[in-house]
């Protein structure tokens, strides 16, 4: 599901191998690598009346004198996620996939467990289900325990920590955000003259969003001139969010055309749930929110640039765990759905790049994995060297031997959703996925409510049929649910959703 096709007859490398984690670093960490020089992506055409893009980035610190050696050889951490992110936004992000893709490994077959912002950014900081952290829609941060969170154990174990952008849905704005030392928090999240929790004064922040938390984070980042610890940067934008709204050089960008993908134009869907067989949005209106997208991403794409200098300058570039991926994916008008929130690949699948040049991840990697959210916890306590002192869902993705047969992927009908899509989960295997429904929703406290009968059940041969057209459990009978396997799968759900 790329934007580009492969070359017929050309075999992607397969996975490579990676390390176990932090043992891996050599002394070596500290050595600077060759300069890289600026560059503006290919394809990108601004609007003629605006400055050219890759002249657009605010003003920071002027770098200090030499930064001082570092007795911590641990990794720094760069966690940038992106909000509503799907897959097949590659040229948006050239500069971005430039550094991460050439220098680390790329993870083909990464997923959210729960295509749902609060839910989601939980998962990734506990490492754990959306059932066991119990943030189960967008209005009830505070169910996430604090004790179990990434920053929290990171931070204990002397890693200097920051949060920059979106923390959790519906966050009081006066809240500091626990465990972390330095923070640009905003809430609720604009992409313009934000509302922002500065350290623990709120106050309106002029500028894009995107710019004004890459320049905070880049002021975290620098002081590590003087402060020899390690440091957690969390930096979380609005981009690509809808209401979309691009910084003003990208306002009117050429974006490359997009015919579909057979999912768009898919019609009489009589064996897809009873919402999505009166879902209507069109071919036109996805293509409208992709363009929308990208632009906004372009953005992000500069910060990753700043973010990949400033490290060079540091000497910091080899040392440092970079991970950039979404929350989520979107639909961009398949099957008449131009959201998240269904157990479908665009709204599941997100982009996923690494890399750890002294780690030991293989530049120009390409692991096929399947991989959640729900590893990135463990992935960056096992770099940290640090022991994980609560459960874990996942599993650190530095050991080549961590292997899954299966995602989990679930969902809570809650308050904000007027359609009734119900209440689902699915098991997403190698190559195939199962689907139930069931019914219930959230009540306003969070927690589920209902009967959790099956409603309805799907099943796709992601090999034959990978944009998921053909349910292979409608008008099926209990000799081709045996064929397909079904008994089986609906036992390994109902042991995911029960662990």
């Amino acid at each position: 599901m790329s934007d580009t096709p492969e070359t017929p007859g050309v075999r992607r490398p397969g996975r490579r191998a990676l390390v176990a984690g932090a043992t891996a670093i050599a002394a070596a960490v500290t050595t600077t690598v060759a300069v890289r020089a600026s560059r503006t992506p290919a394809g990108r055409t601004p609007a003629a009346a605006t400055p050219a893009p890759a002249a657009h980035r605010s003003a920071t610190p002027a770098p200090s004198p030499i930064p001082r050696p570092r007795s911590d050889h641990r990794p720094n951490i760069l966690l940038v996620l992106t909000d509503d992110q799907p897959k097949d936004t590659d040229w948006a992000l050239r500069q971005t996939i430039d550094w991460l893709g050439r220098d680390g490994v790329t993870f083909e077959r990464a997923h959210a467990n729960t295509p749902l912002c609060a839910p989601s950014r939980a998962s990734i900081m506990s490492g754990r289900y959306a059932h066991h952290h119990g943030v189960l829609d967008t209005r009830h941060p505070y169910h996430l325990d604090q004790h179990s969170t990434v920053q929290r154990q990171l931070r204990e174990a002397g890693y200097r920590t920051g949060l920059f952008g979106k923390y959790l849905n519906h966050w009081h704005p006066a809240d500091n955000p626990p465990h972390f030392d330095e923070w640009l928090l905003q809430e609720p999240v604009a992409y313009t003259d934000g509302h922002y929790n500065d350290g623990g004064t709120v106050r309106t922040v002029p500028g894009y969003n995107t710019t004004v938390i890459k320049d905070r984070a880049l002021a975290f980042i620098e002081k590590s001139r003087t402060d020899g610890r390690p440091w957690f940067a969390y930096v979380a934008t609005r981009a690509a969010h809808e209401v979309n709204i691009p910084d003003r050089p990208y306002a009117h960008t050429r974006v490359p055309s997009w015919k579909g993908r057979p999912s768009v134009f898919e019609t009489g869907k009589p064996d897809k749930p009873a919402f999505l067989q009166t879902a209507n949005h069109s071919f036109a209106e996805g293509r409208a929110l992709r363009t929308r997208q990208l632009r906004t991403l372009l953005s992000v794409d500069d910060a990753m640039r700043d973010f990949h200098d400033r490290l060079r300058e540091l000497g910091q570039l080899e040392n440092t765990l970079v991970l950039f991926t979404s929350d989520h994916g979107l639909a961009w008008g398949d099957h008449g759905w131009l959201r998240k929130s269904v157990p479908y690949r665009p709204s599941l699948e997100v982009p996923f790049l690494m890399s750890w040049p002294a780690g030991g991840l293989t530049p120009g990697g390409r692991d096929d994995r399947l991989t959640c959210h729900v590893d990135i916890a463990p992935t960056l306590l096992a770099a940290a060297g640090v022991t994980a002192d609560t459960p874990h869902d996942g599993h650190s993705l530095l050991d080549p031997r961590n292997d899954r047969h299966h995602v989990l992927a679930e969902w809570w009908w809650n308050r904000q959703d007027k359609v009734p899509i119900h209440t689902w989960a699915s098991y997403v295997g190698k190559n195939e996925q199962y689907t139930e429904y069931y019914r219930g929703r959230l009540g306003r406290d969070g927690r589920p409510r209902g009967s959790g009968e099956v409603l309805f059940r799907e099943y796709y041969d992601l090999r034959t049929d990978p944009y998921q057209l053909t349910n292979l459990l409608h008008g099926a009978g209990p000799e081709d649910e045996r064929r397909l396997g079904i008994p089986a799968l609906a036992r390994g759900l109902a042991a995911a959703r029960a662990a």
